[in-house]
């Protein structure tokens, strides 16, 4: 916690480590990407589609933007390269959504009438007891992409969701957004949807004024390593 220097960074990280169970590993990469600057973040329009406790409790379980450094440097051009590279990843991806989320599939038929769709990646949040269904575009946001998902959604309510279930939420991952074109996009609507960025790189998801907050992997690292003793002094 010393490697955070700031006292809200330090109590976050702390409150997650608690609540989740982290390693120290998984506390090294949760500091790495500086989640508590982008936790809670993605534009959304639960707060005119939820009651307030519901609203507030499942936006702070969505980030932006959302980080897969582990598909490299390589910036993928086809969303079908992206779904692959996530699924064959899927521990990483995981971590990168947050506790409580579960897999369900990729490209998961849905028959609407006579017509098919196919939804990118579902998920199930244990916690919200929801689906999500993950729309991902390699390309800016659009106005039409709000109904696009918002069809899917409506499908995997119809046609998988229990009596026990809670409505589904659909988030779509995108490759930049105008913020007043997604907020006109998702006002109209009557149920949750999340827009958020996806990046590869760590440097472009924070603001320069946050650039070295926090430090590095291998500061982190050293700083383990100056702490913990030498094996060879605790030997007998």
């Amino acid at each position: 916690m010393q490697r955070a220097k700031d006292a809200a960074a330090r109590e976050f990280y702390i409150r997650e480590a608690i609540g989740h169970g982290w390693s120290r590993s998984t506390l090294e990469i949760q500091i790495q990407h500086h989640v508590h600057l982008r936790q809670g973040k993605s534009q959304n329009n639960f707060s005119l589609t939820k009651p307030p406790a519901y609203s507030d409790m499942a936006a702070q379980l969505f980030k932006d933007p959302y980080l897969f450094d582990f598909l490299g440097t390589a910036d993928p051009r086809r969303e079908a390269e992206v779904e692959r590279a996530l699924v064959d990843h899927i521990q990483q991806f995981l971590l990168e959504l947050g506790a409580g989320f579960a897999f369900v599939g990729r490209q998961v038929h849905m028959e609407v009438g006579d017509d098919d769709f196919y939804l990118d990646l579902l998920f199930y949040h244990l916690k919200l007891r929801r689906y999500v269904v993950v729309e991902l575009k390699a390309r800016a946001f659009v106005a039409g992409d709000a109904g696009q998902i918002n069809l899917y959604r409506y499908a995997a309510d119809d046609l998988l969701r229990q009596p026990d279930d809670r409505p589904t939420i659909g988030l779509l991952l995108c490759k930049g957004k105008n913020k007043l074109v997604v907020e006109y996009a998702l006002s109209g609507l009557e149920q949750s949807i999340a827009v958020a960025d996806w990046k590869t790189q760590l440097t472009d998801t924070l603001p320069s004024e946050f650039q070295g907050i926090l430090p590095s992997i291998e500061e982190i690292e050293a700083g383990f390593a100056r702490e913990l003793p030498d094996e060879s002094e605790t030997q007998p």
